[in-house]
């Protein structure tokens, strides 16, 4: 993750909870008593925040103590102790609620993800995300999907070339919108078309996409559409494809599934913070 951008996202979080002061935390211990917290794992799954816990608690007390126990992308298990963190007790309390929120979705996210990749159970194809995430969260929602196993796409209209349905229509047809990218694109920018008929794919190849999408097709259309795709081009399967009907997609042959329920539809697990016992 982009340090600097990461820094400047939680500070935004911070400041949004706590505004002014914290009128509880500042009122009650505003001598700068010591104290420390424990995270703990309420149930199993794979674990995703150790940037968020290092850099949130940092920013609200330069001396904070954090001895962190898992590392992202590991499985915890349910009763785990994952981060204890001594420091200002003021600091903690302010930044244990935004830092555990993010920490719990960031979570559930690469829980998800890693629940897709072991449904699909393929060495050939990847399983990546979408850009259905939460505003202001895509960084730290895709680093999950990543600590998860699985890959990213494009990180917005800004770095790939997708042309989609709406587009096509607009331009009056995939090799006219192909043409007018081209002319005004580098070569370092590949150019992705949504195709959802037989037409369409020997279109898209014909233009000189650089990857296909299959859109809302069935494994069996896929199957069929992709002998029309020279080796040298990706292909991508998106579009009504849960975790019930994945693993029929494994042996298509196309080289990405990209889910949108990964950042959409995922659950935040559960993770509690409580003040640590003495040791």
């Amino acid at each position: 993750m982009n340090t600097l951008k990461l820094r400047s996202l939680i500070e935004h979080f911070l400041m949004e909870d706590i505004g002014e002061q914290d009128v509880t935390a500042d009122m009650i211990f505003s001598d700068k008593t010591k104290g420390e917290i424990v995270f703990l794992a309420k149930e199993k799954g794979v674990f995703c925040g150790e940037a968020i816990i290092m850099t949130g608690f940092s920013l609200l007390d330069s001396h904070v103590d954090i001895q962190l126990f898992v590392k992202d992308g590991e499985i915890m298990e349910a009763g785990q102790r994952l981060a204890i963190v001594s420091g200002e007790i003021s600091a903690l309390l302010k930044g244990e609620r935004v830092i555990l929120n993010l920490v719990q979705r960031m979570s559930g996210i690469a829980t998800l993800t890693r629940k897709a990749v072991e449904t699909l159970n393929s060495s050939n194809t990847r399983i990546c995300d979408t850009r259905k995430t939460t505003p202001g969260l895509r960084m730290l929602e895709k680093y999950a999907v990543r600590s998860g196993g699985g890959y990213n796409h494009r990180y917005g209209l800004y770095d790939g070339v997708m042309i989609k349905d709406n587009h096509i229509a607009f331009a009056g047809s995939i090799k006219r919108a192909v043409e007018m990218v081209r002319e005004n694109i580098g070569h370092m920018v590949k150019i992705e078309v949504e195709t959802e008929s037989k037409e369409q794919v020997i279109e898209a190849v014909e233009a000189g996409a650089d990857v296909i999408m299959f859109d809302n097709r069935t494994p069996d259309e896929i199957k069929e559409f992709i002998k029309l795709v020279p080796p040298h081009i990706i292909t991508e399967a998106s579009g009504g494809i849960q975790l019930n009907n994945l693993a029929s997609y494994g042996d298509t042959g196309v080289h990405y599934i990209s889910l949108g329920f990964l950042t959409h539809s995922y659950r935040s697990l559960d993770i509690s913070v409580k003040v640590a016992l003495p040791r």
